[in-house]
């Protein structure tokens, strides 16, 4: 939690002159900061809630959608794997399916921060749109492999395209929304995604029923079905999307009027400048990245989420299997199964993201959620019976989903900038990226069907979590109570405070 509430905004009006004026040379020049500062138009609570309903109403749907549909692209693949791909493409036969898994992250740690770069420069509707319809038409393709070797090249290019998605997703809410509404926002888009994870084995199982159609197998239909829907999702997201809000004037790409006025945008900006003083974009440079990274929370964060990932994909690919050859569950049961744990997750994050809101925190969560997962796994692990397992399952994967919005919203709460939060959210996502590529080495073919030197790894990484949070604790408690006594600035940033 912030230390003092008093200080949870940035107070502008009560710094020097200098910080008095913002510069206004990169915004639209229709766009007047400064005067919606000076006049306070910002704080009619009203008014406010009336545009930021907007905004939540035009951009949180389509990006949980977006989001929805790639997560169901991308970890589909242990339900396709038992469909009938593991039998047609020989994917069983030692590691191939490991390697199939973890190439995709390689290409999406790669391009993560590329593609932040692009979605500032192109703005969000064309990029996001751009790169949603690319990855349909490629999932489309998958349909039509022929051997395990050209899903391998697929999935690579899968990856450099999905990287852009999740940090673009992320960057963009968080410019529009100040530090303690942004996680509820995270939440709601994670929930929309995650949702859609756990009906995808619905999906799978409604399209598996259909048998041989066409002459393809109805694995392959899986790919081609949701490959339609992705690529339709992307194409109305150029649509529907919204850009920056320093933007926000500014005609879409099928719309002739801007999605805001131009007061309407300078009160948006004026309450982000408030809270945090980075309404303005700055110069992108080689001077202004190499800064950012000499920061140590540039580094921590991406690692907290390397461990929470860790765990997330290790459930994303191998809970299928371990739901069907470990407890013994029918292919059809395992479908099911599969289901309930992730709806969970979605009304969990959600309720969490709206608490953490309201009671300004993030790590006390993260930590609280990390020790449930561990218990969540120790039970799939080492319980003998089934439907105690299961019980596990829903500890498990509820806390490591709600635990992503989490980390997002710490994140975002803790740094300032916009090319270093652009950064800083590209990392993020590498570190998760990573955390799958680890996943993937982690639960290896040779341990099915109970995977244990896997849970093993997963419980490490939560254990970390806690010794990493609970020293971040301590620290931004330190600094907070310096900065009261006017010892530092934190961030930068008159009245900047950390949250623990």
């Amino acid at each position: 939690m912030a230390s003092n509430s008093k200080h949870d905004p940035v107070r502008i009006e009560d710094t020097s002159e200098k910080c008095h004026i913002v510069d206004e040379s990169r915004l639209d020049q229709n766009i007047h900061l400064n005067d919606a500062i000076q006049a306070e138009i910002d704080k009619d609570e009203k008014r406010v809630r009336k545009i930021i309903r907007k905004v939540d109403f035009r951009m949180v749907p389509i990006l949980g959608l977006l989001y929805m549909w790639a997560l169901i692209d991308r970890v589909n693949l242990p339900n396709i794997q038992i469909a009938g791909m593991g039998k047609e493409l020989e994917t069983t036969k030692g590691n191939r399916y490991t390697l199939v898994t973890m190439i995709f992250f390689v290409t999406y740690v790669l391009f993560d921060y590329p593609s932040n770069i692009a979605l500032r420069r192109l703005g969000a509707a064309r990029w996001l749109g751009f790169i949603g319809t690319a990855w349909g038409c490629l999932t489309i393709a998958m349909g039509f492999v022929q051997s395990w070797k050209t899903l391998l090249v697929c999935r690579v290019i899968f990856g450099a395209l999905e990287a852009g998605m999740a940090p673009g997703c992320i960057y963009l809410l968080g410019a529009w929304y100040t530090r303690y509404e942004v996680q509820k926002r995270f939440a709601a888009w994670a929930c929309i995604g995650v949702f859609g994870s756990g009906i995808s084995s619905a999906l799978v199982y409604g399209i598996t029923t259909i048998g041989r159609v066409g002459g393809l197998n109805a694995w392959r239909w899986i790919f081609i079905i949701e490959g339609i829907i992705s690529a339709a999702i992307g194409i109305l997201t150029a649509i529907i999307l919204i850009d920056f809000p320093d933007r926000a004037t500014r005609p879409g790409i099928f719309f002739k009027k801007g999605f805001l006025t131009p007061e309407e945008a300078a009160i948006v900006l004026a309450r982000v400048e408030r809270d945090r003083a980075d309404a303005v974009p700055e110069p992108l440079n080689r001077r202004s990245v190499l800064r950012a990274l000499r920061d140590w929370k540039m580094w921590q964060f991406p690692l907290l989420l390397f461990c929470n990932n860790l765990t997330v994909y290790s459930f994303s690919y191998f809970l299928p299997i371990i739901l069907h050859d470990s407890m013994g569950y029918s292919t059809k049961m395992t479908y099911f199964l599969n289901i309930p744990p992730y709806v969970c997750a979605a009304i969990w994050m959600f309720a969490i993201g709206c608490l953490n809101d309201h009671l300004k925190v993030r790590g006390p969560t993260i930590i609280a959620q990390s020790l449930i997962i561990t218990l969540g796994i120790c039970v799939m692990a080492f319980a003998s019976n089934a439907g105690a397992r299961y019980f596990g399952v829903f500890l498990a994967v509820g806390g490591t989903n709600s635990n992503i919005p989490t980390i997002y919203g710490y994140q975002h709460n803790n740094l300032t900038g916009q090319t270093k939060r652009a950064l800083a959210t590209a990392m993020l996502l590498m570190g998760g990226g990573c955390g799958g590529i680890v996943a993937s080495f982690a639960f290896q073919s040779k341990d099915a069907p109970d995977y244990i030197p896997g849970m093993i790894t997963a419980i490490t990484s939560q254990v970390f979590t806690v010794i990493l949070v609970s020293s971040n604790w301590m620290y931004f408690l330190h600094r907070n109570k310096k900065a009261e006594k006017g010892e530092v600035v934190l961030e930068e940033t008159p009245g900047f405070r950390y949250t623990y």
